[in-house]
């Protein structure tokens, strides 16, 4: 079995949650998180833009800067990087041989997150940037140390079978990652905002918000990222950089970029918008960055709520297209799911192979219109290589 293969049959089904197997993990590989100071990035949705800026803003400002971020779209080591670059697979690869000699039964996102903090203390990273999996409290990222600011996105329902099946319940485990003494950031808002201030209250953690510190949260420009929502994101991770003194990456952290988030290709004489909303709440700030297009192309995980993060998209396009998320994780319901919402009565279609359902999509989509595909992370990734041939091809033609 190779490196990637052994890691991903080490699923969390059987395992225990929570950060006490990952506290054990980094201890048996000596503590090294101790070695580099955390900011640990949790919430709903845009905890990887947030990454992806706070990473862009810590290098411009000068620092020796880690990152680690899930899931993946094409390559495991791209949830791995030291100062921008990602790391190698050979490196994957030697943790693997530790793993099975010394930790044969952690799971998963215990592995990668151990991986990730052993990568940074050999490369001599001074601040990490640290996305949480599931959760807040409840997460395995809970276990580092020496965490120097928590940056909550927002709230909404999702993974309610492990969170709670109520707003509140899902705010209290994402603030509850809160330390005393330590900074809490976040744009969180309404009944969830709520439970965050009772929270940091409670933990005696500082709360900051754009209400509370508006001079912090101020967006000189719209960042690159296109999307009234990454124009929240951007408010949150400036507002971190100027707070904990480095100020001198707001701009380069408005230039960041971060793969299928409105990725933009151009193929065929149409335009395709690839996007990794795979949650009712992400698919609505979607919709809202993309009211109208021609096609839509989607496809999620089972375990995922589709019904509702479909139905988020539904006045997008006239069009929909469903499709299984990978080649080899069909879902057993997808032909129901097309039933529940109507497709087929205006010409769209069921494809289960992602790589068919994509070039069917094209078809369906004019000349000079525009396809989105939305869904899951998953589905970007299988398909965002395929977009990025086609396009590069065509530029050389």
């Amino acid at each position: 079995m190779n490196p990637h293969d052994w890691l991903y049959a080490r699923t969390r089904q059987g395992r225990q949650r929570g950060p006490a197997p990952a506290r054990a993990l980094l201890d048996t590989l000596g503590s090294p998180d101790l070695r580099f100071q955390s900011l640990r990035v949790v919430g709903t949705n845009g905890k990887g833009s947030v990454c992806a800026m706070l990473e862009a803003g810590l290098l411009a400002a000068g620092e020796r800067v880690g990152r680690f971020t899930s899931p993946h779209l094409t390559h495991f080591e791209e949830r791995v990087r030291v100062d921008g670059q990602q790391i190698t697979p050979q490196q994957t690869a030697d943790f693997v041989a530790w793993a099975q000699m010394h930790a044969p039964d952690a799971a998963f996102f215990d592995l990668s997150l151990g991986l990730a903090a052993q990568t940074f203390a050999n490369s001599g990273v001074r601040v990490a940037v640290m996305e949480a999996g599931v959760g807040g409290e409840s997460d395995a990222t809970q276990a580092l140390s020496r965490v120097r600011a928590l940056l909550l996105t927002n709230v909404a329902l999702d993974h309610t079978a492990t969170l709670g099946h109520t707003l509140a319940q899902i705010a209290r485990d994402k603030a509850g990652a809160a330390l005393p003494g330590v900074p809490l950031l976040t744009t969180a808002e309404g009944e969830a905002l709520a439970v965050v201030r009772a929270v940091a209250q409670q933990r005696g953690a500082t709360l900051y918000t754009p209400v509370s510190h508006p001079e912090l949260f101020e967006l000189p420009r719209p960042p690159l990222l296109a999307g009234g929502h990454q124009t929240t994101n951007a408010r949150l991770a400036l507002a971190a950089l100027r707070l904990l003194g480095y100020a001198a990456g707001v701009d380069a952290a408005l230039n960041a970029s971060w793969p299928a988030r409105l990725e933009r290709f151009d193929l065929q004489g149409r335009t395709v918008l690839l996007d990794g909303a795979h949650n009712p709440a992400a698919a609505a700030a979607l919709a809202l960055a993309v009211p109208r297009a021609d096609v839509l192309l989607f496809g999620s995980l089972p375990r995922k709520d589709s019904a509702a993060t479909l139905a988020a998209l539904k006045d997008v396009a006239p069009l929909r297209l469903l499709t299984h998320p990978t080649p080899d994780e069909p879902r057993a319901d997808l032909r129901a799911l097309a039933a529940q919402e109507g497709l087929g009565q205006a010409g769209a279609e069921v494809e289960e192979r992602p790589e068919a359902a994509l070039e069917r999509a094209l078809a369906l989509t004019p000349p000079g219109g525009t396809l989105l595909v939305a869904g899951s992370l998953y589905l970007a990734g299988t398909l965002r290589p395929l977009l990025a041939k086609q396009e590069q091809a065509k530029s050389k033609g």
